[in-house]
């Protein structure tokens, strides 16, 4: 890599870890408007979210039905939050619509409608069922000889689920080359720890064996997630799944690893907190004491 190349990438790098803790505060806003909705796994996402739609995947934002767009399945679909801050980001839809998140008549409802939000390419939530949604479009694509790719993010939860094997089964079989799954693997599921209540461990090797290209990264190692992205565009004999090691909460340092932030938004008073930090007004410490001092009644 030349000098030249080099300076580039870094600059590419922190400009998308910037766009990543944007994301993070915007998500903090709209779920405390909101009043409801799923901190943890929004915040885990937020790295790789920025560095598919604000790089890597092929898109023209004011035409987002354009034939040989790359697609994006959130299969965790409660975690859809990051996912309309980022069509905001990129001029999909417009940044108002952010504070109408979960409202009665809302584009943006608390799983995706790809009906009635622009960008948004099937409805999910029922968990386990994205991978095999993205199979169908990847089999579809590749024997039409589309240039497109689809991506899937999953959670580490939902690969509790059978239909999960059965998609990953078909996929290495079909050696499908244009898939591209992204294990968020933040650790925590809805009450405990995913070890705690059903470990999926050994996951990479899993998918090994069912004919898969495994990468395991650092999910909130910005560097890692783009060598793990441009690594897929090589691997032309097999879906790739990238095993992205996150962490529940990232960037607020009182709801990172805490189950109690699966499925509660924060307060007002909760947000300004959390917003703080990600901003680096406060640092971690400072941020854990305030939020220590609301709980308690203090002020």
């Amino acid at each position: 890599m030349s000098q030249a190349t080099q300076i580039d990438r870094e600059a590419l790098i922190k400009e998308l870890n910037e766009e990543a803790r944007q994301l993070r505060i915007e998500d903090i806003r709209m779920l405390v408007k909101a009043g409801s909705g799923h901190p943890g796994g929004t915040l885990s996402a937020a790295d790789m979210v920025a560095a598919l739609y604000l790089h890597k995947m092929r898109l023209t934002p004011n035409e987002p039905d354009w034939p040989d767009r790359d697609r994006f399945i959130l299969s965790k679909g409660h975690c859809v939050p990051i996912v309309y801050a980022a069509l905001a980001r990129v001029g999909t839809i417009p940044r108002d619509w952010l504070s109408t998140l979960r409202k009665f008549g809302s584009p943006l409802q608390g799983h995706p409608d790809r009906v009635r939000c622009p960008g948004i390419e099937a409805a999910t939530g029922s968990l386990g069922q994205g991978l095999s949604i993205s199979l169908g479009l990847a089999i579809a694509a590749h024997h039409d000889g589309a240039p497109w790719k689809v991506y899937c993010m999953m959670g580490d939860g939902e690969q509790q689920s059978g239909h999960i094997w059965e998609a990953a089964m078909l996929a290495g079989r079909r050696s499908v080359p244009n898939l591209v799954g992204i294990l968020d693997n933040n650790q925590v599921q809805q009450s405990l720890k995913v070890k705690e209540i059903l470990d999926i461990d050994p996951v990479a090797q899993k998918y090994r064996d069912f004919n898969w290209h495994v990468r395991e990264i650092d999910g909130h190692d910005m560097a890692q997630i783009l060598e793990a992205l441009d690594e897929a565009d090589t691997v032309t004999d097999r879906p790739t799944l990238i095993l992205s090691h996150t962490v529940k909460g990232k960037g607020v340092s009182w709801m990172e690893l805490n189950p109690d932030w699966h499925g509660k938004a924060p307060s007002e008073e909760q947000g300004e907190i959390a917003i703080a930090e990600l901003e680096g007004r406060i640092d971690a410490e400072e941020s854990k004491r305030r939020f220590e001092v609301l709980e308690k009644g203090g002020s």
